[in-house]
């Protein structure tokens, strides 16, 4: 231990060692085999023999054996504590990966748990959910068997009564003699007059519309909720209105629109949507001009039409609901032209308007003769008032008409008056 050399050497008792079949066996070189291995090359990083030196590693750097194996285990040795902290790590992860999958385990196992539960609370909600619907369905079926039984025994005790009263009379003017018939008459007719103002349904009183539907919600069941509901309410076409301040107006290029009201048929609002609107607005002048209407669907038994039309004129407007018409339709539109805007002046009179020119003209058809005549003054064909220059309207703020007005009749009788 005290040479250099050998200083990091491991030391060993002879005896501790004895029974061990490598300790201090020699190894020879394979392609030398009576040649010990007492080199080493470190270009080739090889033990070698001195056969091997002066074959193929003459060129070659070389020490023996024991000089250089302190280098060497030194990085080894530190490669191998790297290692070994690689290994350390290794280990923990693959501790944690076992203890993650016996978690993942029981937790799968805890929530399959919490599924069957659910699932049979949920299945237990919808079985007692079809079961109130069933029911629900049986007593509306039994409330409308009752009702048409209710209907048909009074329309059958009528029938009875109106048969015998026909058979009676019948008979009567058949068979009987005058004195008979004059006697009766007034029985008979009376009788006859009373049935024939009994008034009576010509329809069932009851419809058969009862539907499903599986996406209605319906409410929570055994704290679940559930979907399903049975639809007594049946859209009638002939009860559902329609609701708008300019139903029959709309002005060219501007969004306008109305309100459909689907009523069943007692004229009640379904309160619910899903029905088949659907407009047509058509130019009755132009077959091929159409305008798209956009139905919403409000959900609550009401649908809101929205149209823009870009031609002026009348349009034919037809709503239908499940291809019938609803009330009011169709019904006849009529499309203005776009909101024009006055290209003159809002003035009392050409005059002032004019810069004092005397010959200067109005739309309304009036001049100024004479000159001005004081605040307040006014020409021939004045409406009186302030009014617009190049149409004559006495209203600021309505649109142009293009022309002059009709009354200037009235407004030729208008003189200036100077205050």
């Amino acid at each position: 231990r005290r040479q250099k050399k050998t200083a990091s050497h491991a030391v060993a008792e002879l005896e501790d060692i004895k029974d061990c079949s490598q300790a201090g066996k020699l190894l020879f070189c394979p392609s030398h085999p009576t040649e010990e291995l007492r080199l080493f090359c470190e270009q080739c990083d090889q033990p070698v023999c001195r056969d091997c030196i002066v074959d193929g590693h003459r060129q070659h750097p070389y020490d023996f054996t024991g000089n250089v194996i302190h280098r060497h285990g030194n990085s080894l040795r530190e490669l191998l504590k790297s290692t070994q902290q690689h290994v350390g790590t290794l280990e923990d992860v693959l501790d944690q990966i076992n203890d993650m999958g016996n978690a993942v385990c029981s937790r799968a196992e805890a929530v399959a748990a919490e599924i069957c539960l659910f699932a049979d609370g949920y299945m237990k909600a919808i079985e007692e959910h079809r079961d109130r619907l069933l029911k629900q369905l049986e007593d509306l079926k039994v409330q409308k068997e009752n009702l048409l039984h209710l209907q048909k025994a009074q329309l059958e005790q009528l029938l009875l009564d109106m048969r015998t009263g026909v058979e009676f009379t019948e008979r009567l003017l058949t068979s009987g003699s005058d004195l008979e018939i004059l006697i009766t008459k007034g029985v008979v007719a009376s009788r006859l007059a009373r049935l024939n103002s009994i008034a009576y349904s010509t329809h069932p009183s009851v419809d058969n519309g009862i539907q499903f539907s599986a996406q209605e919600r319906a409410g929570q069941c055994c704290g679940y909720e559930v979907f399903g509901a049975i639809l007594n309410k049946v859209v009638d076409p002939a009860k559902c209105t329609l609701q708008g301040e300019d139903l029959h107006n709309a002005r060219q290029n501007q969004l306008t629109g109305f309100t459909v009201l689907c009523n069943d048929t007692t004229g009640e609002q379904m309160g619910r949507g899903g029905e088949a609107v659907r407009v047509t607005i058509t130019h009755k002048d132009k077959r091929d001009c159409t305008v798209k209407a956009t139905v919403c669907d409000n959900g609550d038994g009401t649908y809101h039409i929205s149209y823009s039309p870009e031609e002026p004129g009348l349009y034919a407007v037809c709503i239908c609901v499940k291809g019938q018409h609803v009330q009011g339709s169709p019904f006849t539109l009529t499309v203005k032209n776009k909101f024009r805007k006055h290209q003159g002046v809002f003035h009392c009179c050409t005059f002032c308007s004019s810069g004092g020119q005397k010959a200067a003209r109005c739309a309304c058809g009036g001049t100024m003769p004479g000159g001005y005549q004081g605040c307040g003054h006014g020409h021939k064909g004045h409406p009186g008032c302030p009014h617009w220059s190049c149409c004559g309207q006495v209203m600021e703020t309505c649109e142009c008409l293009g022309g002059p007005p009709s009354d200037t009749s009235q407004r030729s009788l208008l003189r200036t008056v100077a205050l």
